[in-house]
């Protein structure tokens, strides 16, 4: 890690991983081959945050909104979800990484669901890194359901304070993000993390997520240091000398 780098490094990094399709696109290629780069892209950036220290790593895969894309793309995309845990689990496990899913379970089939089971207990022993799959997730859906665990685990309603209401997130894990970037160009959150950006600081980069790398995520890291995070607080201007 370069030492320009190792000055501020933020803990957590969330990703909106966009363009696989526009990349694929240029190269005249059917959408598919654009999410298959995207995971190579992805497996890439995973060693650059193990590299730079970074101990949270969450990147958005299928929002909820992502079922109204054509049959084929949504069938291709979750044939490509299992295709790349059989290729690449044992790597990414020898890594050091972590691996959680979030998001709703429910519509997704058994196959891929004892898929993410197999991804998370065989590497819930690792540390070096917590890889955190938002898969057919939203912002929304998760600010719901975290309404209804706290109803349903019998919370009062005086009680359900910000912090309450945070331990029942599907991200309850994982301290907030401190760098959220979205590649492709595109300015907007998406529904991802709704909750947890509150005090995150944004990137949008116009690079196509299959070209995505090492460089790219430095240059985000960069930005962040220049950041003056202030959490809705005013930092105090230095002391005059001899005042």
């Amino acid at each position: 890690m370069s030492e320009s780098i190792s000055k501020a490094v933020p803990r957590h990094v969330a990703i909106v991983m966009d363009g696989n399709g526009r990349w694929a696109k240029k190269r005249f290629l059917p959408r598919f081959f654009g999410h298959k780069q995207g995971v190579d892209a992805l497996v890439n950036v995973i060693q650059a945050c193990i590299d730079r220290e970074i101990e949270y790593l969450t990147v958005f895969a299928f929002s909820s909104e992502n079922w109204k894309r054509s049959s084929d793309e949504v069938s291709g995309l979750m044939g490509l979800v299992l295709a790349a845990v059989s290729r690449y689990l044992a790597r990414i496990g020898d890594m050091g990484v972590r691996i959680r899913i979030v998001g709703d379970r429910e519509a997704v089939s058994e196959k891929l669901r004892n898929a993410w089971n197999e991804a998370e207990t065989r590497t819930q022993d690792n540390k070096k890194l917590t890889l955190s799959v938002a898969f057919n997730y939203g912002g929304r859906w998760d600010i719901v359901q975290a309404c209804k665990a706290a109803m349903q685990a019998g919370v009062p309603p005086e009680q359900l304070t910000e912090a309450k209401l945070s331990e029942f997130t599907a991200m309850s894990y994982a301290p907030d993000p401190d760098l959220f970037i979205r590649t492709g160009g595109e300015v907007r959150i998406s529904n991802f993390l709704l909750w947890q950006v509150a005090y995150t600081e944004f990137v949008f980069s116009d690079c196509l997520w299959p070209e995505f790398g090492a460089k790219q995520l430095d240059a985000a890291i960069e930005a962040f240091r220049e950041r003056d995070r202030r959490f809705g607080g005013v930092k105090e201007a230095p002391a005059l000398a001899g005042s």
